[in-house]
């Protein structure tokens, strides 16, 4: 049964003692370096993808409680470390993409390993075995957290700490940076995050030579004893004494790195030291070779069968070692070679690829604009169609509409010319009827 309190994830100091890295053989400075080395690159991850202070300080806890649980040994520090920022950023809601996590990360490699810096090739298969490590890490981490994520941090304590006891404000800044260099030990595993913003207002008041009140004592108002405060104080002053972390390659399942050249350049590395360790043992063998005909006659008597097998053996012995780092260095230089052409038949690939594509787009677009012809044709041909049936339907009734028309008209005519004759007769007799009228009188 998993116990998923919030306060559930604190060590004790035997417990970190027999941690799964020291089952494994590796010692407590060791996995003190990579710890600061993990929380290095948390943190310079983090400014780069431009996440507030939370999300880095929350990967750093993360980090440090996944391996209270795991084996350096056994999970990798980079991946890890790109794990835990890629998880809470999710978690501080200020998410960011697997591309740019691990175009970050690529980039701090190459330049912390004085690395030419390359462009990653998003669609390379180094790209996507990167992206698929990263998930697959984030799963682990959230195995072996129960999936409860939840970090309190000693930031949101300090203020009001301060604020309580009425410091002065250069204080603040200070206790503030002690906080984010205190994520870069193993206190956020052992003390609450009372006791470490306690601890760090007490490293900075003393830093600035501010008094604090004494009595009563202060933490006993924040609930933190001086013990704590004392180790946090110590640890802190432990952790500026050492010099500036670096990898140490320690994992049994294979080197992982963001970039392809940087596992070239340990395999030819690993390809030299076995040539340099090679050349004086071949001079060994040569030595061992003269000395040892003498060594035969002088306790067995000088036979020459003898004398001739051991020569044999030797130059047998000295053929296989000279065989074997040939065959690493010739190892690097196919690995380069076979990087190299899966390269340029990606490239290839992709061009041909993009070429198939334009040329599907275009056939598509023809065929569109073949479909749009014919459709208004055959548009315009439908509508003569109707337009013909309409205009032979309406010729009929038009024709006997027409007759009928003529003939009304006809008859209306006669009708009008009769009434004009009426009317000009008419007009004519009363006009004579005046004009006999006006000469009567006359």
């Amino acid at each position: 049964m998993i116990y998923t309190a919030i306060d559930n994830f604190y060590l004790t100091d035997e417990q970190l003692k027999n941690s799964p890295s020291r089952k494994d053989d590796i010692d407590e400075a060791t996995e003190t370096t990579l710890r600061i080395y993990g929380c290095d690159l948390i943190q310079e991850s983090g400014i780069l993808l431009r996440l507030p202070q939370a999300v880095m300080a929350t990967g750093q806890v993360l980090f440090h409680r996944f391996y209270c649980k795991k084996s350096f040994a056994r999970f990798n520090v980079k991946r890890v470390a790109a794990s835990c920022v890629w998880l809470a950023s999710k978690l501080e809601e200020s998410p960011r993409k697997a591309r740019q996590v691990i175009i970050v990360f690529h980039r701090m490699e190459c330049r912390r390993e004085n690395l030419p810096i390359e462009f990653l090739d998003l669609a390379s298969k180094k790209f996507l075995e990167l992206k698929i490590e990263l998930s697959r890490s984030e799963r682990h981490i959230l195995k072996e957290m129960g999936f409860v994520c939840h970090v309190e941090h000693p930031h949101k304590f300090i203020s009001n700490y301060l604020a309580t006891l009425e410091t002065p404000p250069e204080l603040r800044q200070e206790a503030w940076n002690l906080a984010n260099d205190s994520l870069r030990t193993t206190l956020c595993v052992r003390f609450k995050s009372e006791v470490v913003a306690c601890g760090v207002v007490y490293a900075a008041a003393r830093r600035f030579q501010v008094p604090l009140p004494e009595n009563p004592p202060w933490w006993k108002v924040f609930d933190a004893d001086k013990s704590g405060i004392d180790e946090v104080c110590r640890v802190l002053a432990h952790l500026y004494s050492l010099p500036k972390s670096q990898y140490i390659p320690v994992c049994k399942d294979g080197e992982f790195s963001f970039s392809s050249k940087s596992l070239d350049s340990q395999s030819n590395t690993a390809a030299k030291e076995v040539t340099q360790s090679g050349s004086p043992a071949n001079n060994n063998d040569a030595t061992a070779l003269m000395a040892a005909p003498a060594s035969v006659n002088l306790e067995s008597g000088g036979s020459k069968g003898v004398i001739i097998k051991v020569a044999l053996d030797k130059l047998k012995e000295s053929k296989k070692s000279d065989d074997e780092s040939k065959s690493m260095a010739s190892e690097g230089e196919t690995r380069e070679e076979t990087v190299s052409k899966y390269k340029s038949e990606h490239r290839m690939e992709a061009s041909g690829e993009r070429s198939k594509e334009r040329d599907r787009d275009r056939e598509r677009e023809r065929t569109k604009s073949r479909d749009r012809d014919r459709g208004r044709d055959s548009d315009r041909e439908r509508e003569r169609e109707e337009f013909e049936r309409e205009r032979g339907k309406d010729r009929g009734p038009r024709s006997r509409e027409r007759l009928k028309d003529s003939g009304g008209h006809s008859d209306k005519s006669r009708h009008h010319s009769s009434r004009d004759r009426d009317y000009r007769s008419t007009s004519y007799s009363s006009r004579e009827k005046d004009r006999h009228r006006h000469h009567s009188y006359t």
